[in-house]
């Protein structure tokens, strides 16, 4: 008898908890962390105190359908770059978990809930804010850039920088300034984050087709434009310092030195030809960025003001 004559004809039944999995995955949970980590500080610099719990709670709840409708909309239409590159072969849609379709009609109603949600909870300002984000990040950066140009991320990284926007909004109705030296921040955060990213998967994104810049330039152009971004991004926060007390401006001069630190010591390994691990610069950046934010927090909430902002 032949030993592949009992091997089952079928695949495994899929249980609720794997088809739960694979819809929340489409979301990309671990960028959505990210998207409310920055808010949350945002809308206590906005009250310049603590924000009603249930408001909170309210734009943290429409962010996050928001952000998981622009996840799942970016995995239909880069499901065939996802299939190439080793880092996003894991993906639902690359292992047939879920149907493109059921994964498209799956962003789009998470976006439709999430500008309601903000309409009904917060504000119409909010809510505009929150539907226009999920459309440049959609159609303007995966559709229209990701794919033509090195300067895709750049560009297409506004759409990450929406949701301290939207935050400000949900507390005071309108934007101020300080939303967008916020949003500032985490514009010139993204190159030199998402950079040095691509740097280590540089190949996948060259087999796939996609010109991220380090798939395109050599290492030592990559780090001598992480090194200006992160310069530009070092400067844009230190112009909350007016908005913010001593608390903030001590810990962003701080943070900002160690990060430059470590991107200039990249850069000058690879002005000398030589190889290191970029990946330390990617970690350090997530680090950076939530450390900014939590000190925007902390000084909203128990820093004293250097001027009014209001």
């Amino acid at each position: 008898m032949s030993i592949t004559a009992d091997a089952p004809t079928t695949a495994p039944r899929r249980t609720i908890k794997d088809v739960v999995r694979a819809y929340v995955a489409l979301t990309k949970p671990r960028i959505i962390e990210q998207l409310l980590v920055t808010t949350i500080p945002a809308m206590l610099l906005a009250q310049r105190g603590i924000p009603s719990p249930w408001l909170v709670l309210a734009t943290m709840v429409g962010g996050t359908l928001a952000a998981g409708s622009a996840g799942a909309l970016n995995c239909v239409v880069d499901a065939d770059i996802d299939a190439v590159m080793k880092r996003t072969s894991a993906r639902p849609l690359v292992k047939h978990e879920v149907p493109v379709r059921n994964a498209l009609i799956f962003g789009v109603i998470l976006g439709v809930l999430s500008c309601g949600f903000l309409w009904l909870t917060t504000n119409w300002v909010a809510a505009v804010l929150c539907v226009g984000a999920i459309l440049f990040y959609v159609f303007v950066y995966t559709m229209l850039l990701k794919r033509r140009t090195s300067q895709n991320i750049v560009w297409g990284g506004i759409a990450g920088c929406m949701p301290v926007v939207i935050g400000w909004a949900a507390v005071t109705g309108d934007v101020g300034w300080p939303a967008f030296v916020l949003f500032g921040v985490i514009f010139f955060w993204t190159p030199p984050h998402s950079w040095a990213l691509a740097m280590k998967f540089r190949d996948d994104y060259a087999r796939a087709g996609v010109p991220m810049l380090p798939a395109v330039a050599t290492p030592r152009q990559v780090s001598f434009r992480i090194v200006l971004y992160s310069w530009a991004m070092v400067l844009c926060g230190l112009l909350l310092v007016p908005a913010t007390s001593w608390i903030y401006a001590v810990s962003a001069v701080v943070l900002g030195a160690i990060f430059l630190a470590a991107v200039h010591k990249l850069h000058n390994v690879y002005r000398r030809g030589g190889e290191t691990n970029p990946m330390k610069v990617f970690h350090l950046s997530n680090t950076y960025l939530c450390a900014v934010f939590v000190m925007v927090a902390v000084d909203s909430a128990i820093g004293l003001p250097v001027t009014s902002v209001f």
